[in-house]
């Protein structure tokens, strides 16, 4: 849901200060309220917290609703599920005043977004915030789609996104997974939130 009709500023979206028990994003300069997640959507994104912090991951490096601001021609603000941070975004948001990746900042290595259901949160999941987060230069964005039940690993090359799909049994696989030790996670095991 839209709340302001009057185009916001990076400034005015920091320092807004109303209903801060709401969680917002700012959509090419519009306040846009997030529904409330769904119990599957917290369990998966729960669930690859720690798969990756089991996996040898620092716990400082792991973001659950840590801002990320991204390009256009009026900012916007994304509010992602889980982020992986580069040692470099780690040590830059420590220093922050907010939990926001802001675009002095070096990118998150990795964003998973959990799709929830109806066309504008799939229609800003697989297209708006895969263009976003392909011009910000995240070297990976994570498509976790329970509802076609469907893994989408978008890969920066050279400025632009590979997409792989997994289903059911098949072993996600990635420049970011291939780092990690031991890590044969299955697109059911993501999709079930379960080991």
């Amino acid at each position: 849901m839209t709340i302001s009709t009057v185009p916001m500023s990076l400034e005015d979206f920091f320092a807004y200060t109303e209903d801060t028990e709401i969680r917002y994003e700012l959509e090419s300069g519009e306040l846009c309220e997030m529904p409330p997640e769904s119990d599957l959507n917290l369990r998966i994104a729960s669930f690859l917290f720690a798969y990756f912090l089991q996996a040898g991951i620092a716990h400082d490096r792991l973001r659950m609703k840590t801002e990320v601001v991204v390009g256009g021609s009026r900012m916007t603000v994304r509010l992602p599920d889980l982020m992986v941070l580069s040692a470099e975004a780690t040590a830059a948001l420590a220093e922050a005043t907010r939990s926001t990746i802001t675009m002095e900042m070096p990118p998150p290595r990795l964003v998973v977004e959990v799709v929830s259901p109806g066309k504008h949160n799939i229609d800003r999941d697989y297209r708006y915030k895969r263009a976003q987060y392909q011009a910000r230069e995240i070297a990976e964005y994570w498509i976790v789609d329970p509802i076609i039940q469907r893994v989408t690993v978008l890969n920066l090359v050279e400025g632009l996104y590979e997409e792989a799909t997994f289903e059911e049994e098949a072993v996600v696989t990635s420049p970011f997974l291939k780092d990690l030790a031991g890590a044969d996670l299955t697109a059911k095991q993501i999709l079930q939130a379960s080991p």
